[in-house]
């Protein structure tokens, strides 16, 4: 099955063309800006993106969004992740934990994909990890560099390559979950789907 990549992040793009090159997934990357609803649930905000991009495309569309928890920050910036990193960046978010000893948090990804045949299905990657007392590495994006994962070696994302990020981060873990699943319909026969009823919104 054909379907769409919707994100503005080239970055992202990059990781999930590595992820997804063993799966040899048809894919093309659309560049829409999705219409994000401000709630606390990561999961609502990807399925409100999700259908928003489906009802203008009218293909079979993958979203993701992500989030970086702090535990001391009662879960903040999470799902205000990119809000955050906009306006105050990686030193305003090392300036609000200055003086804590309590580093502990995690990465969120969520991942949904709506198609006619297949309605919404959402996947989901966690890592666990600490924040850093500085930022370090010059790889990666947003939170990279402040973000120590439990299963790495001592560095943060943004030490890492491409190809070490992808291993044991919280995006590599939602997509390849996705990827497994949308390879498994190739096995399938296609569902009778009612084409008639796609004139409507999916809201």
């Amino acid at each position: 099955m054909r379907f769409i990549i919707v994100t503005t992040n080239k970055w992202k793009v990059r990781e999930f063309q590595e992820i997804f090159k063993p799966y040899n997934l048809r894919y093309r990357v659309e560049p829409l800006k999705t219409r994000e609803i401000q709630s606390v649930d990561l999961k609502e905000v990807a399925i409100e993106s999700v259908l928003y991009a489906y009802n203008i495309l009218r293909e079979p569309v993958m979203v993701e969004d992500a989030g970086l928890f702090i535990d001391a920050l009662n879960g903040f910036p999470g799902p205000y992740s990119s809000y955050v990193y906009r306006t105050i960046g990686v030193k305003g978010v090392l300036k609000l934990l200055e003086n804590l000893q309590d580093r502990k948090a995690k990465f969120v990804s969520i991942i949904a994909f709506y198609s006619p045949f297949t309605n919404l299905k959402t996947f989901t990657g966690e890592v666990e990890g600490r924040i850093s007392y500085e930022a370090r590495g010059e790889s990666g994006f947003g939170f990279d560099p402040i973000f120590i994962p439990i299963d790495g070696d001592g560095r943060t994302f943004a030490e890492m390559n491409l190809e070490e990020k992808n291993k044991i981060s919280h995006r590599g873990r939602s997509a390849r979950k996705f990827a497994e699943w949308i390879s498994s319909l190739r096995k399938l026969p296609p569902p009778y789907v009612d084409m008639s009823e796609e004139k409507n919104e999916v809201f």
